[in-house]
């Protein structure tokens, strides 16, 4: 098979959309290309001075995006492929990539440009289905984590708070105390199946959108393959078109219509509650439970931290990952972990954090309001060395949430016993 390359198209042909901490999107807007046409190109980045990018070597024949391979490979044993986007490898070229930083740098948000930049190192990337172009609205959500963890592996200082506050709730308590924009959004209100929850979640996403003008990243819109903005009156005109009966763009009318809309097209879907499922069976023990087998193998070693020395997971070793956790995880005693199962839980917590940190599209399948696709997108693999830095945060939030005397009540509808 032939690989599409990207000099067939021009720097210019293609628009900023969107960014994460690891890759950085464009749509392709030039001339029909039944290759480019209706697909994103996404790259990824380095952090400026970096040396990541020198470590590759651009004489010898770089590997695919591993994006690529996890998603055929593991997350598409465990997400129907109608809920995810398309994904083929795209060969790259440092002077082409160069032009495109050169001409699109300026569209990406200042502080995303302080600190890194498109890697042109890079031979290969990825092109993948356009959700956001091709309609005249899509919707970004991020959800985040969708569940309160069992008691039975935190620690009696922690127990409490951590079965009755979401982590995503302190963790935004902690982001406020440093200077952060913060939202009253709690994840288990979206993934509650509960109508009047859902609607309030949404309306909290609108309110953190609004009010931070566009910044906070767990809600984007999208009009017309763009970045919509708060303060972007065209932008708010076509939304208003789109959600309300009277194209009203009065602030309370607009967000109670968008709630609504986006309320019913969430729970006539089932990718929430997989997502949920997911998380919650595949982080079984919480990062604190993790720790207790990892200490216990690690005993007289040379410790950094959970994970530290790990080496990450081959595709293969994922796949038979995939194999055990679908056909034997259920059946085990999550409650008494053994040591020898500890390689297990770490990677099942990665790839719970993969799901933890994923996005949903929401795009209406035509131009009516009455009917919309969820896709998830962002399934990226987690590497071992981050399980360390997730510890340390972990106790962080819990330090700074317990010493704030916050007691914020997160209700887990879908938790069992």
């Amino acid at each position: 098979m032939t690989l599409p390359l990207i000099t067939e198209t021009k720097p210019g042909d293609w628009t900023y959309v969107s960014e994460g901490g690891a890759t950085i999107v464009f749509s392709y807007r030039g001339p029909y290309n039944v290759q480019f046409s209706d697909h994103v190109l996404r790259l990824r980045k380095v952090s400026h001075g970096s040396s990541n990018s020198t470590l590759l070597d651009t004489n010898a024949e770089q590997p695919d995006d591993p994006m690529i391979a996890f998603q055929e490979n593991i997350i598409s044993k465990l997400v129907p492929s109608e809920f995810l986007p398309s994904l083929v490898v795209v060969v790259l070229d440092e002077v082409w990539l160069r032009s495109l930083a050169v001409l699109r740098d300026g569209d990406r948000p200042a502080e995303r440009r302080q600190t890194d930049q498109i890697d042109v190192h890079r031979s290969k990337g990825v092109l993948a289905t356009d959700l956001i172009g091709g309609t005249s609205i899509a919707v970004e959500i991020k959800p985040k984590w969708g569940f309160l963890p069992t008691e039975c592996h935190l620690s009696p200082e922690t127990v409490a708070l951590k079965t009755t506050t979401c982590r995503f709730c302190m963790h935004t308590s902690f982001r406020v105390n440093q200077g952060v924009i913060g939202t009253t959004y709690c994840p288990l209100d979206l993934f509650s199946r509960d109508e009047t929850r859902v609607r309030k979640a949404l309306g909290a996403l609108w309110a953190g959108w609004y009010e931070s003008h566009g910044s906070l990243n767990n809600l984007r819109l999208f009009v017309e393959g763009r970045m919509a903005k708060p303060d972007d009156e065209y932008s708010m005109q076509l939304l208003a078109h789109f959600f309300t009966a009277d194209e009203s763009t009065d602030i309370e009318n607009f967000r109670e219509s968008f709630t609504s809309a986006l309320a019913q097209a969430l729970l006539d879907s089932p990718v929430l509650p997989l997502l949920s499922t997911l998380q919650r069976t595949l982080d079984v023990l919480d990062i604190e439970g993790l720790s207790k087998p990892h200490t216990q193998t690690s005993s007289g070693l040379s410790c950094d931290g959970l994970g530290s020395s790990v080496p990450d997971p081959s595709m293969e070793e994922w796949e038979d990952f995939v194999e055990v956790y679908q056909s034997d995880h259920h059946s085990r005693n999550h409650t008494v972990p053994s040591p020898g199962h500890l390689r297990y839980y770490l990677m099942a917590y990665l790839l719970s954090a993969t799901f933890k940190d994923c996005s949903i599209i929401i795009r209406p399948k035509s131009a009516q309001i009455s009917s919309f696709g969820v896709t998830i997108i962002d399934t990226d693999i987690k590497s071992m060395d981050r399980l360390g830095k997730w510890e340390k945060l972990d106790r962080k939030i819990v330090e700074h949430y317990q010493s704030s005397g916050g007691q914020r009540c997160c209700i887990d509808s879908q938790r069992v016993g």
